[in-house]
């Protein structure tokens, strides 16, 4: 029997993993949900003891440090949970034989390439999250020698905060918005992703590091135009607008592509396009 803990359930990717969970939660597979209330995954001891008195097999690791241009102020704790606790979690899995999957990001590259980033293709973080990130999935990988690491990018989902609802609400409050056209990725629907990890779990773990993202490239104006288009919203202008004329705390990433031939391959599946999984989530809003 499959005994699963999912850190960070009350996040975008922990909430999709749960309401997934339903069609799999039986005599073969049973699930834990965690967040800090439940489990401070910063505390080792806690973490042993829980992985050995639920019998845990598989860790998927949802809980991470995420406002990136807060984590350039605050380095100390974006380390704690992004590098640290991954570390913990990995090598307290592994003690028990079991393994784990972490969820990571396109902030691992620099975001200078022209075409979509291979799983292989040489890190460089900008950012003080990015860094974290990739410590974090060397932790992973060192302590765990099952595991996988998933990079995405773009996440959006019905549950907590992000760039589509943020983009509906802003649409319905003002008459005119300017959204930067010179960053390229790819949009990704928490739903797929918890998908596919499930997936994974059902066929069985390889081994390594993957991409996965919804099919498709836009920028973040692109993207804008689209959700108020399926949103019902033709009241607000919405106008491009260039990196510089947005100054952040972090650096952005020019393109975020990211190569999912890898994945499909290695799991023989098939990725919707970013629009087609972008309208079944506002549907539901």
């Amino acid at each position: 029997m499959k005994h699963i803990l999912v850190t960070g359930c009350n996040g975008q990717l922990g909430n999709e993993i749960r309401l997934l969970s339903a069609k799999y939660n039986n005599e073969d597979w049973q699930f834990y949900f965690t967040d800090i209330n439940e489990l401070d995954i910063t505390d080792r001891k806690a973490i042993y003891t829980f992985v050995e008195q639920n019998h845990i097999s598989i860790i998927i690791n949802c809980a991470a440090y995420t406002a990136v241009d807060k984590a350039e102020s605050n380095a100390e704790l974006c380390e704690l949970l992004n590098e640290t606790a991954p570390a913990y979690l990995a090598e307290a899995v592994a003690s028990v034989g079991g393994t784990m999957i972490q969820v990571s990001t396109d902030y691992v590259f620099d975001g200078e390439a022209f075409i979509p980033y291979k799983e292989e293709y040489p890190a460089n973080p900008q950012t003080v999250y990015g860094r974290t990130k990739l410590a974090g999935e060397e932790n992973v990988i060192r302590s765990c020698a099952g595991s996988m690491v998933v990079r995405t990018a773009w996440l959006y989902s019905t549950f907590g905060n992000n760039f589509v609802k943020t983009m509906i609400r802003l649409g319905k409050e003002r008459e005119q918005l300017g959204v930067v056209f010179d960053q390229l990725g790819s949009p990704t629907y928490a739903r797929d992703l918890a998908q596919f990890i499930l997936t994974a779990i059902e066929k069985g773990i390889v081994p390594g590091v993957y991409h996965f993202t919804n099919e498709g490239v836009c920028s973040w104006y692109d993207f804008t135009r689209t959700i108020h288009k399926l949103a019902g919203i033709d009241d607000c202008k919405v106008s491009p607008i260039h990196t510089a004329d947005y100054p952040v705390a972090a650096k952005r990433p020019h393109y975020s592509v990211l190569d999912k031939t890898k994945v499909k391959q290695t799991y023989n599946i098939d990725i919707r396009w970013w629009e087609d999984a972008l309208k079944d989530c506002i549907k539901e809003l």
